[in-house]
């Protein structure tokens, strides 16, 4: 078997690995991405529109808020930045990930840039925060990126087509899934008392902050529980360096 050969193999297993590594969690955004589609014509949204944000914005959280301030008549800059604020989450996933995709050529890193969502960085996160051999590693990146991205357009579709059908489908509360999803993504992690303060403080402030405008309050949980966990880390690692001295 030749080198290149070789390469292609290692390169569909990783792409195969990410796409099997997301499937928990396209189960979860199932109904999340149906709803999505269900309240698109209800809050003035084409169904042509509907489709080009899922295949062209790919947020879910931002295209419901989206959906919210269209429906409310919002002027389109107030529609970008409220999006934009809340999307800034992404910005933390990306600073775990540009020391490890640096090496890339600038279409794949666009490419990646456009793929990263809370799904897929939970998904990919132990393949390349926890593991040496990132050679490939991109292409388990894309395997969980496309097969995120196929369900959200496809659940989109679909739930353009079942809100003619069923119109009273946004009061079944499926989108209870999605909470469901995201508590799932973090339970791997807590694994160290850093983790457990990061989550419980950004927890805390995400409740506290509930009613800042723009969905604010994230931003605010989020560099919170980052402080709290990098701070904890740092202290745990200044105590373990002191009992080594002092042995």
């Amino acid at each position: 078997m030749t080198n290149a050969t070789q390469a292609q193999l290692s390169r569909t297993a990783e792409f195969i690995a990410g796409a099997k590594a997301t499937v928990p969690l396209i189960i979860g955004a199932i109904p999340f991405g149906i709803i999505f589609g269900t309240l698109a014509e209800p809050s003035g949204l084409s169904t042509a529109g509907a489709l080009a944000m899922s295949l062209f914005v790919f947020a879910g959280s931002s295209q419901f808020i989206a959906l919210g301030l269209l429906s409310a008549g919002a002027a389109l800059p107030v529609i970008i930045a409220t999006t934009f604020v809340v999307n800034l989450r992404h910005m933390l996933y990306a600073a775990n990930l540009v020391p490890k995709v640096r090496h890339l050529p600038q279409k794949w890193r666009a490419l990646m840039a456009f793929g990263l969502t809370d799904e897929t960085f939970a998904a990919v996160s132990n393949r390349y925060l926890l593991q040496e051999n990132i050679q490939n590693a991109h292409w388990f990146y894309l395997g969980s990126f496309l097969a995120m991205y196929g369900n959200w357009v496809l659940c989109t579709a679909l739930g353009v087509g079942l809100g003619e059908l069923f119109p009273d489908m946004t009061e079944w509360g499926l989108d209870f899934a999605m909470s469901v999803t995201f508590i799932g993504m973090v339970i791997p992690h807590l694994k160290s008392k850093p983790m457990w303060g990061a989550v419980i403080v950004a927890g805390a402030m995400a409740i506290a902050t509930v009613t800042m405008p723009h969905k604010l309050g994230l931003i605010v949980a989020a560099v919170c529980g980052i402080a709290v966990g990098l701070s904890l880390q740092l202290l745990l690692k200044a105590q373990a360096a002191s009992e080594a001295q002092s042995r």
